[in-house]
Protein backbone atom coordinates (compact mmCIF):
# COMPACT_ATOMS: atom_id res chain seq x y z
CA UNK A 1 0.00 0.00 0.00
CA UNK A 2 2.73 2.95 0.90
CA UNK A 3 4.45 1.72 -2.27
CA UNK A 4 1.79 2.21 -4.54
CA UNK A 5 0.80 5.63 -2.52
CA UNK A 6 4.79 6.50 -3.45
CA UNK A 7 4.66 5.48 -6.74
CA UNK A 8 1.60 7.71 -6.83
CA UNK A 9 3.27 10.63 -5.23
CA UNK A 10 6.16 10.52 -7.49
CA UNK A 11 4.47 10.48 -10.59
CA UNK A 12 1.94 13.66 -9.20
CA UNK A 13 4.93 15.63 -8.01
CA UNK A 14 6.72 14.84 -11.56
CA UNK A 15 3.59 15.90 -13.24
CA UNK A 16 3.48 18.75 -10.87
CA UNK A 17 7.11 19.81 -11.90
CA UNK A 18 6.57 19.13 -15.64
CA UNK A 19 3.32 21.51 -15.25
CA UNK A 20 5.21 24.33 -13.48
CA UNK A 21 7.89 24.65 -16.28
CA UNK A 22 5.54 24.26 -19.29
CA UNK A 23 3.32 27.05 -17.92
CA UNK A 24 7.28 28.69 -17.39
CA UNK A 25 8.01 28.45 -20.73
CA UNK A 26 4.76 29.48 -22.37
CA UNK A 27 5.61 32.99 -20.12
CA UNK A 28 8.58 33.03 -21.19
CA UNK A 29 7.54 33.21 -24.58
CA UNK A 30 4.82 35.92 -24.18
CA UNK A 31 7.49 38.28 -22.20
CA UNK A 32 10.17 37.54 -25.14
CA UNK A 33 7.38 38.43 -28.04
CA UNK A 34 5.89 41.48 -26.06
CA UNK A 35 8.62 44.04 -25.19
CA UNK A 36 10.96 44.13 -28.10
CA UNK A 37 8.51 45.77 -31.05
CA UNK A 38 8.64 49.02 -28.12
CA UNK A 39 12.28 49.08 -27.92
CA UNK A 40 13.52 48.53 -31.67
CA UNK A 41 15.65 51.60 -30.94
CA UNK A 42 18.45 50.04 -29.46
CA UNK A 43 19.13 48.34 -33.03
CA UNK A 44 17.34 50.41 -35.46
CA UNK A 45 17.49 53.78 -33.98
CA UNK A 46 18.90 55.89 -37.06
CA UNK A 47 16.43 53.93 -39.43
CA UNK A 48 13.74 54.65 -36.77
CA UNK A 49 14.85 58.07 -36.62
CA UNK A 50 14.72 58.39 -40.74
CA UNK A 51 11.78 56.13 -41.38
CA UNK A 52 9.39 57.71 -39.21
CA UNK A 53 11.31 61.26 -39.77
CA UNK A 54 12.08 61.91 -35.99
CA UNK A 55 14.84 63.90 -34.57
CA UNK A 56 16.77 62.90 -30.92
CA UNK A 57 14.38 65.09 -28.78
CA UNK A 58 11.15 63.34 -30.75
CA UNK A 59 12.74 60.42 -29.62
CA UNK A 60 12.79 61.44 -26.21
CA UNK A 61 9.44 62.60 -26.23
CA UNK A 62 8.03 59.01 -27.59
CA UNK A 63 9.80 56.97 -25.52
CA UNK A 64 9.00 59.40 -22.09
CA UNK A 65 5.21 58.79 -23.12
CA UNK A 66 6.05 55.03 -23.22
CA UNK A 67 6.88 56.06 -19.66
CA UNK A 68 4.56 58.08 -18.58
CA UNK A 69 2.22 55.25 -19.60
CA UNK A 70 3.69 52.56 -17.49
CA UNK A 71 4.14 54.50 -14.61
CA UNK A 72 0.61 55.61 -14.72
CA UNK A 73 0.00 51.72 -14.94
CA UNK A 74 1.93 49.86 -13.00
CA UNK A 75 -0.10 50.30 -10.04
CA UNK A 76 -2.73 49.45 -10.79
CA UNK A 77 -1.42 46.54 -12.51
CA UNK A 78 -0.92 44.80 -9.41
CA UNK A 79 -3.93 45.62 -7.84
CA UNK A 80 -5.65 43.98 -11.24
CA UNK A 81 -2.83 40.83 -11.18
CA UNK A 82 -4.38 40.27 -7.63
CA UNK A 83 -7.91 39.67 -8.65
CA UNK A 84 -7.81 38.58 -12.74
CA UNK A 85 -7.04 34.93 -14.08
CA UNK A 86 -3.27 35.91 -15.52
CA UNK A 87 -3.71 34.23 -18.83
CA UNK A 88 -6.97 36.34 -19.58
CA UNK A 89 -4.45 39.66 -18.52
CA UNK A 90 -1.65 37.52 -20.63
CA UNK A 91 -3.88 37.42 -24.03
CA UNK A 92 -5.12 40.51 -24.05
CA UNK A 93 -1.70 42.40 -23.93
CA UNK A 94 -0.45 40.19 -26.45
CA UNK A 95 -2.92 40.84 -29.00
CA UNK A 96 -3.54 44.39 -28.15
CA UNK A 97 0.88 44.69 -28.57
CA UNK A 98 -0.01 42.94 -32.23
CA UNK A 99 -2.70 45.01 -33.35
CA UNK A 100 -0.87 48.29 -32.36
CA UNK A 101 1.92 47.32 -33.82
CA UNK A 102 0.40 46.91 -36.99
CA UNK A 103 -0.45 50.21 -36.94
CA UNK A 104 3.04 51.09 -36.33
CA UNK A 105 4.23 49.61 -39.56
CA UNK A 106 2.37 52.13 -41.46
CA UNK A 107 4.88 54.45 -40.30
CA UNK A 108 2.72 57.51 -38.98
CA UNK A 109 2.99 60.82 -38.45
CA UNK A 110 4.13 61.65 -34.74
CA UNK A 111 1.18 62.74 -32.93
CA UNK A 112 -0.45 59.21 -33.90
CA UNK A 113 3.03 57.80 -32.81
CA UNK A 114 2.45 59.60 -29.41
CA UNK A 115 -0.83 57.22 -29.74
CA UNK A 116 0.51 54.41 -30.17
CA UNK A 117 3.47 54.38 -27.27
CA UNK A 118 0.91 55.25 -24.68
CA UNK A 119 -1.12 52.14 -25.92
CA UNK A 120 1.65 50.04 -25.86
CA UNK A 121 2.15 51.37 -22.26
CA UNK A 122 -1.35 49.89 -21.19
CA UNK A 123 -0.98 46.62 -23.29
CA UNK A 124 2.37 45.82 -22.11
CA UNK A 125 2.00 48.05 -18.29
CA UNK A 126 -1.59 47.41 -17.25
CA UNK A 127 -2.79 43.92 -18.37
CA UNK A 128 0.88 42.11 -18.28
CA UNK A 129 3.84 43.28 -16.07
CA UNK A 130 2.34 42.55 -12.76
CA UNK A 131 0.49 39.22 -14.09
CA UNK A 132 3.59 37.65 -15.18
CA UNK A 133 5.79 38.64 -12.45
CA UNK A 134 3.46 37.61 -9.92
CA UNK A 135 2.59 34.19 -11.40
CA UNK A 136 6.51 33.68 -12.00
CA UNK A 137 7.06 33.98 -8.15
CA UNK A 138 3.98 31.31 -7.44
CA UNK A 139 5.33 29.23 -9.89
CA UNK A 140 8.70 28.97 -8.16
CA UNK A 141 9.36 26.89 -4.92
CA UNK A 142 11.11 28.51 -2.11
CA UNK A 143 14.56 28.11 -3.28
CA UNK A 144 13.82 28.00 -6.80
CA UNK A 145 13.30 31.87 -7.12
CA UNK A 146 16.45 33.17 -8.86
CA UNK A 147 16.59 30.45 -11.15
CA UNK A 148 12.72 30.95 -12.27
CA UNK A 149 13.07 34.71 -12.74
CA UNK A 150 16.48 34.01 -14.11
CA UNK A 151 14.92 31.61 -16.81
CA UNK A 152 12.25 34.34 -17.21
CA UNK A 153 14.62 36.80 -17.88
CA UNK A 154 17.38 34.65 -19.99
CA UNK A 155 14.27 32.83 -21.62
CA UNK A 156 12.61 36.30 -22.77
CA UNK A 157 15.77 36.96 -24.00
CA UNK A 158 16.63 34.10 -26.07
CA UNK A 159 13.07 34.42 -27.72
CA UNK A 160 13.86 38.57 -28.09
CA UNK A 161 17.82 37.39 -29.82
CA UNK A 162 15.88 34.78 -32.08
CA UNK A 163 13.49 37.14 -33.61
CA UNK A 164 16.34 39.73 -33.58
CA UNK A 165 18.45 37.83 -35.36
CA UNK A 166 15.51 37.40 -38.36
CA UNK A 167 14.72 40.70 -37.89
CA UNK A 168 18.38 41.83 -38.74
CA UNK A 169 19.02 39.05 -41.91
CA UNK A 170 15.45 40.45 -42.92
CA UNK A 171 16.43 44.47 -42.64
CA UNK A 172 20.61 43.72 -44.20
CA UNK A 173 18.57 41.53 -47.34
CA UNK A 174 16.29 43.90 -48.10
CA UNK A 175 18.51 46.47 -48.23
CA UNK A 176 21.17 45.25 -49.82
CA UNK A 177 19.02 43.95 -52.60
CA UNK A 178 17.29 47.30 -52.93
CA UNK A 179 19.67 49.86 -51.42
CA UNK A 180 19.65 51.96 -48.65
CA UNK A 181 17.07 54.27 -49.88
CA UNK A 182 14.78 51.37 -48.96
CA UNK A 183 15.56 51.14 -45.29
CA UNK A 184 12.09 53.01 -44.33
CA UNK A 185 10.73 50.07 -45.78
CA UNK A 186 12.66 47.63 -44.21
CA UNK A 187 12.13 48.35 -40.56
CA UNK A 188 8.59 48.25 -41.64
CA UNK A 189 8.98 44.23 -42.18
CA UNK A 190 10.86 44.35 -38.98
CA UNK A 191 7.77 46.12 -37.46
CA UNK A 192 5.53 42.99 -38.49
CA UNK A 193 7.33 40.32 -37.64
CA UNK A 194 7.13 41.28 -33.99
CA UNK A 195 3.44 42.22 -34.66
CA UNK A 196 2.20 39.18 -36.21
CA UNK A 197 4.51 37.01 -33.60
CA UNK A 198 2.49 38.83 -30.91
CA UNK A 199 -1.10 38.06 -32.41
CA UNK A 200 0.16 33.98 -32.63
CA UNK A 201 1.00 33.60 -29.65
CA UNK A 202 -1.98 35.38 -27.95
CA UNK A 203 -4.45 33.90 -30.46
CA UNK A 204 -2.11 30.43 -28.84
CA UNK A 205 -3.05 31.88 -25.22
CA UNK A 206 -6.41 32.46 -26.01
CA UNK A 207 -7.23 28.36 -26.56
CA UNK A 208 -5.62 27.45 -23.37
CA UNK A 209 -7.21 26.65 -20.25
CA UNK A 210 -6.13 28.25 -17.17
CA UNK A 211 -4.52 24.59 -14.75
CA UNK A 212 -5.24 24.17 -11.74
CA UNK A 213 -2.06 25.47 -9.09
CA UNK A 214 -0.02 22.74 -8.58
CA UNK A 215 1.26 22.39 -5.16
CA UNK A 216 4.99 22.86 -5.30
CA UNK A 217 7.15 21.16 -3.00
CA UNK A 218 9.44 23.19 -0.65
CA UNK A 219 7.64 26.25 -1.49
CA UNK A 220 6.46 28.52 1.14
CA UNK A 221 2.65 28.45 2.26
CA UNK A 222 0.12 30.07 -0.50
CA UNK A 223 -1.38 32.62 1.70
CA UNK A 224 -5.25 32.44 -0.19
CA UNK A 225 -6.93 35.03 1.90
CA UNK A 226 -8.54 37.45 -0.62
CA UNK A 227 -7.26 40.55 -1.10
CA UNK A 228 -8.26 43.01 1.86
CA UNK A 229 -8.98 46.90 1.90
CA UNK A 230 -6.29 49.06 -0.63
CA UNK A 231 -5.70 51.65 1.84
CA UNK A 232 -4.72 49.18 4.52
CA UNK A 233 -2.81 46.82 2.38
CA UNK A 234 -0.72 49.91 0.81
CA UNK A 235 -0.05 51.48 4.18
CA UNK A 236 1.41 47.78 5.22
CA UNK A 237 3.65 47.35 2.32
CA UNK A 238 4.66 51.45 2.99
CA UNK A 239 5.67 50.22 6.35
CA UNK A 240 8.21 47.70 5.01
CA UNK A 241 12.16 49.38 4.84
CA UNK A 242 13.01 46.04 2.77
CA UNK A 243 10.10 46.72 0.09
CA UNK A 244 12.13 50.40 -0.59
CA UNK A 245 15.61 49.02 -0.59
CA UNK A 246 14.32 46.56 -3.51
CA UNK A 247 12.41 49.68 -5.46
CA UNK A 248 16.08 51.61 -5.09
CA UNK A 249 17.80 48.33 -6.15
CA UNK A 250 15.23 47.90 -9.33
CA UNK A 251 15.54 52.02 -10.04
CA UNK A 252 19.21 52.15 -10.34
CA UNK A 253 19.13 48.62 -12.20
CA UNK A 254 16.91 49.97 -14.48
CA UNK A 255 19.60 52.86 -15.42
CA UNK A 256 22.09 50.32 -16.31
CA UNK A 257 19.94 48.68 -18.70
CA UNK A 258 18.36 51.46 -20.22
CA UNK A 259 22.35 52.65 -20.83
CA UNK A 260 22.08 49.92 -23.63
CA UNK A 261 19.33 50.92 -25.55
CA UNK A 262 21.91 53.90 -26.64
CA UNK A 263 24.63 51.40 -27.42
CA UNK A 264 23.37 50.91 -31.37
CA UNK A 265 24.23 54.82 -31.90
CA UNK A 266 27.34 55.74 -29.35
CA UNK A 267 28.83 52.67 -31.78
CA UNK A 268 28.17 54.49 -34.94
CA UNK A 269 29.95 58.43 -33.55
CA UNK A 270 32.83 59.70 -33.25
CA UNK A 271 36.41 57.76 -33.01
CA UNK A 272 34.16 54.63 -33.00
CA UNK A 273 32.32 55.22 -36.25
CA UNK A 274 30.81 51.76 -37.23
CA UNK A 275 28.27 51.63 -39.67
CA UNK A 276 24.58 51.17 -38.39
CA UNK A 277 24.52 47.89 -39.89
CA UNK A 278 27.47 46.83 -38.05
CA UNK A 279 26.28 48.41 -35.28
CA UNK A 280 23.50 46.59 -35.16
CA UNK A 281 25.08 43.19 -35.35
CA UNK A 282 26.92 43.69 -32.42
CA UNK A 283 23.87 45.05 -30.59
CA UNK A 284 21.73 41.56 -31.70
CA UNK A 285 25.27 40.13 -30.24
CA UNK A 286 24.54 41.64 -27.38
CA UNK A 287 20.96 40.58 -26.71
CA UNK A 288 22.10 36.81 -26.88
CA UNK A 289 23.75 37.72 -24.08
CA UNK A 290 20.61 37.66 -22.47
CA UNK A 291 19.68 34.17 -21.53
CA UNK A 292 23.23 33.60 -20.72
CA UNK A 293 23.41 36.72 -18.09
CA UNK A 294 19.66 36.22 -16.67
CA UNK A 295 19.70 32.18 -16.47
CA UNK A 296 23.47 32.35 -15.59
CA UNK A 297 23.17 34.50 -13.13
CA UNK A 298 19.96 33.14 -11.85
CA UNK A 299 21.52 29.81 -10.83
CA UNK A 300 24.88 31.36 -9.62
CA UNK A 301 22.39 33.42 -7.24
CA UNK A 302 20.36 30.01 -6.05
CA UNK A 303 23.58 28.95 -5.72
CA UNK A 304 26.07 31.61 -3.72
CA UNK A 305 22.84 34.18 -2.97
CA UNK A 306 20.59 36.45 -4.72
CA UNK A 307 21.53 39.33 -3.29
CA UNK A 308 25.48 39.04 -3.22
CA UNK A 309 25.79 37.97 -6.64
CA UNK A 310 23.44 40.93 -7.88
CA UNK A 311 25.34 43.41 -5.85
CA UNK A 312 28.61 42.60 -7.87
CA UNK A 313 26.57 42.66 -10.90
CA UNK A 314 25.64 46.26 -10.47
CA UNK A 315 29.26 46.64 -9.66
CA UNK A 316 30.42 44.68 -12.59
CA UNK A 317 27.79 47.16 -14.46
CA UNK A 318 29.31 50.25 -12.83
CA UNK A 319 33.01 49.27 -14.32
CA UNK A 320 31.45 48.96 -17.34
CA UNK A 321 30.17 52.58 -17.84
CA UNK A 322 33.67 54.06 -16.80
CA UNK A 323 35.05 51.96 -19.68
CA UNK A 324 32.61 53.34 -22.45
CA UNK A 325 33.73 56.76 -21.28
CA UNK A 326 37.27 56.51 -21.45
CA UNK A 327 38.07 53.55 -24.10
CA UNK A 328 37.28 55.60 -26.73
CA UNK A 329 39.71 58.04 -26.84
CA UNK A 330 42.01 55.45 -27.21
CA UNK A 331 41.37 54.29 -30.18
CA UNK A 332 40.00 50.73 -29.32
CA UNK A 333 37.13 50.36 -31.30
CA UNK A 334 37.28 46.31 -31.19
CA UNK A 335 37.43 46.19 -27.49
CA UNK A 336 34.68 48.88 -26.36
CA UNK A 337 32.42 46.36 -28.59
CA UNK A 338 33.44 43.73 -26.97
CA UNK A 339 32.84 45.64 -23.39
CA UNK A 340 29.77 46.69 -25.05
CA UNK A 341 28.64 42.81 -25.14
CA UNK A 342 30.02 42.41 -21.56
CA UNK A 343 27.98 44.98 -20.47
CA UNK A 344 25.10 43.66 -21.37
CA UNK A 345 25.91 40.38 -20.16
CA UNK A 346 25.95 41.69 -17.28
CA UNK A 347 22.78 44.12 -16.80
CA UNK A 348 20.57 40.92 -17.86
CA UNK A 349 21.49 39.27 -14.33
CA UNK A 350 21.13 41.88 -12.90
CA UNK A 351 17.54 41.90 -14.54
CA UNK A 352 17.32 38.37 -13.90
CA UNK A 353 17.84 38.79 -10.40
CA UNK A 354 16.30 41.79 -8.84
CA UNK A 355 13.01 40.57 -8.50
CA UNK A 356 14.21 37.56 -6.85
CA UNK A 357 14.89 39.05 -3.91
CA UNK A 358 11.31 40.28 -3.38
CA UNK A 359 11.24 37.30 -1.92
CA UNK A 360 13.39 37.54 1.06
CA UNK A 361 11.37 40.45 1.82
CA UNK A 362 8.17 38.45 3.41
CA UNK A 363 5.72 39.98 1.56
CA UNK A 364 1.94 38.74 2.05
CA UNK A 365 1.15 36.49 -1.30
CA UNK A 366 -2.51 38.14 -1.10
CA UNK A 367 -0.68 41.53 -1.90
CA UNK A 368 2.26 40.33 -3.70
CA UNK A 369 0.88 42.06 -6.99
CA UNK A 370 0.13 45.17 -4.91
CA UNK A 371 3.97 45.35 -3.85
CA UNK A 372 5.05 44.76 -7.75
CA UNK A 373 3.03 47.41 -8.77
CA UNK A 374 4.26 49.85 -6.05
CA UNK A 375 8.19 48.61 -6.79
CA UNK A 376 7.41 49.04 -10.74
CA UNK A 377 6.19 52.66 -10.48
CA UNK A 378 9.45 54.43 -8.97
CA UNK A 379 11.77 51.11 -10.39
CA UNK A 380 10.51 51.84 -13.34
CA UNK A 381 10.52 55.43 -13.87
CA UNK A 382 13.51 55.75 -15.64
CA UNK A 383 11.17 54.63 -18.35
CA UNK A 384 10.05 58.18 -17.68
CA UNK A 385 13.65 60.52 -17.19
CA UNK A 386 15.89 58.61 -19.29
CA UNK A 387 14.82 58.97 -22.75
CA UNK A 388 14.31 62.72 -22.26
CA UNK A 389 17.84 62.81 -20.23
CA UNK A 390 18.91 60.82 -23.12
CA UNK A 391 17.61 63.40 -26.14
CA UNK A 392 18.45 66.67 -24.60
CA UNK A 393 22.28 65.58 -24.17
CA UNK A 394 22.87 64.28 -27.55
CA UNK A 395 21.03 67.24 -28.94
CA UNK A 396 22.99 69.63 -26.40
CA UNK A 397 26.31 68.00 -26.92
CA UNK A 398 26.47 66.49 -30.57
CA UNK A 399 28.45 63.14 -31.28
CA UNK A 400 30.69 61.61 -28.50
CA UNK A 401 30.32 63.57 -25.86
CA UNK A 402 26.77 63.43 -24.97
CA UNK A 403 26.83 59.77 -24.59
CA UNK A 404 29.48 59.82 -21.94
CA UNK A 405 28.27 62.13 -19.90
CA UNK A 406 24.98 60.43 -20.47
CA UNK A 407 26.92 57.21 -19.03
CA UNK A 408 28.60 59.04 -16.22
CA UNK A 409 25.03 59.90 -15.01
CA UNK A 410 23.84 56.50 -15.27
CA UNK A 411 27.33 55.35 -13.18
CA UNK A 412 26.42 57.70 -10.81
CA UNK A 413 23.02 56.82 -10.11
CA UNK A 414 24.17 52.98 -10.49
CA UNK A 415 26.45 53.40 -7.73
CA UNK A 416 23.73 54.25 -5.61
CA UNK A 417 22.00 51.19 -6.53
CA UNK A 418 25.08 48.60 -4.92
CA UNK A 419 24.61 50.76 -1.95
CA UNK A 420 20.87 49.99 -1.39
CA UNK A 421 21.62 46.17 -2.22
CA UNK A 422 24.55 46.33 0.65
CA UNK A 423 22.33 47.67 3.32
CA UNK A 424 19.15 45.17 2.25
CA UNK A 425 21.65 42.38 2.43
CA UNK A 426 22.63 43.89 6.28
CA UNK A 427 19.12 44.06 6.92
CA UNK A 428 18.08 40.79 6.35
CA UNK A 429 21.06 38.88 7.94
CA UNK A 430 20.21 40.67 10.75
CA UNK A 431 16.71 39.37 10.92
CA UNK A 432 17.88 36.14 9.93
CA UNK A 433 20.12 35.89 13.27
CA UNK A 434 16.91 36.85 15.35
Amino acid sequence: MDMHANAKATRNGSTGHLHRYMQLALLVMAAGAIYPVLYLRQVYQGSMMAALGLDDTHLGYLYSILGVAFMVSYLPSGWLADRVAPRLLITLSLLGTGLLALWYATLPGFPVLLLIFSGFGVTTGLTFWAALLKRVGWLAGENEQGRFFGVLDGGRGLVEALLATVAIWMFARLTGEFGADHQAQAFQWVIRLYAITCLVLGAIMAVLRDPQRPQNDGAPAVDEAPPGNLRRDLMQLARMPELWLVTAIVFCGYHFFWATYSFSAYLTEGELGLSATMAGVITTIKLWMRPIGGIGGGWLGDRFGNLRVLTWAMALAALGMLGLIFLPALHVTLQVAMLAVLIGLVTYAIRGLYWAILDQCHIPARITGLAIGIISVVGYSPDVLLPLINGWLTQTFPGMLGYQIYFGYVLTVGSFGVLAALTLKKRIDRRNRV
